[in-house]
């Protein structure tokens, strides 16, 4: 079930649904998602639906990451800089270190992180940068960056996220509370523009650090 077979069908069905970007799709098919889930869920890896983390987190809907990844790239031939936060256990850092070399994530939950830096290793995956910290305050040391992925939502865009939006820069994230939405906050030459795309189900972006 962990076959490249098995990857590719991820990705047939990716691209059925409506993922267009070759980019994206071969990011996709890339990354062992096997490897980041629980071993008794290994075999249900690449269906494409969001799987338990444990702590009350989940690891993305294949699909989702794919679309959120597609908006930020669209009309660009790279991701930049690229930060992500809520990093989970790492698999979305993944698929975005195949578009980019200078990938940064977040975590607020320490065990996830350390399972995060973990997966890293097991992929040899040495361009992705993990930091423990609450992601409504993204990374400023880093900062600017071009692409900035949340993967939790928040009931309002975090404006210290929109504030390390490098010029011409993108934001992807949900927002909302039981009715949520994807956002693309876009950081153009006559300021920030907003638009509201798909509904979504997020777990919630929590403050602080556990």
């Amino acid at each position: 079930m962990t076959s490249q077979r098995t990857r590719s069908r991820m990705v047939d069905r990716l691209r059925e649904k409506g993922i267009a970007n070759e980019a994206v799709l071969k990011a996709m098919g890339a990354v062992p998602r096997h490897v980041f889930v629980e071993e008794a869920l290994a075999s249900r890896a690449y269906e494409d639906t969001a799987l338990p983390l444990g702590m009350g987190q989940t690891i993305s809907q294949p699909y989702i990451v794919a679309r959120m990844v597609e908006l930020l790239l669209k009309g660009r031939t790279g991701l930049g800089k690229a930060l992500e936060i809520g990093a989970g256990c790492g698999y979305q850092a993944a698929v975005l270190a195949q578009l980019t070399n200078e990938v940064y994530a977040v975590e607020r939950i320490g065990p996830l992180l350390e399972k995060a830096k973990a997966n890293m290793r097991t992929l040899q995956q040495f361009n992705v940068r993990l930091k423990h910290g609450d992601g409504h305050f993204g990374m400023p040391e880093a900062a600017p960056f071009d692409s900035i992925i949340v993967a939790a939502a928040g009931a309002a865009v975090p404006p210290e996220l929109v504030r390390q939006l490098a010029p011409g820069g993108r934001l992807v994230l949900p927002v909302g509370g039981d009715a949520q939405y994807l956002s693309l906050i876009e950081h153009t030459p006559q300021g920030y523009t907003e638009t509201r795309l798909d509904p979504v189900r997020f777990v919630p972006l929590l403050p602080g650090v556990q």
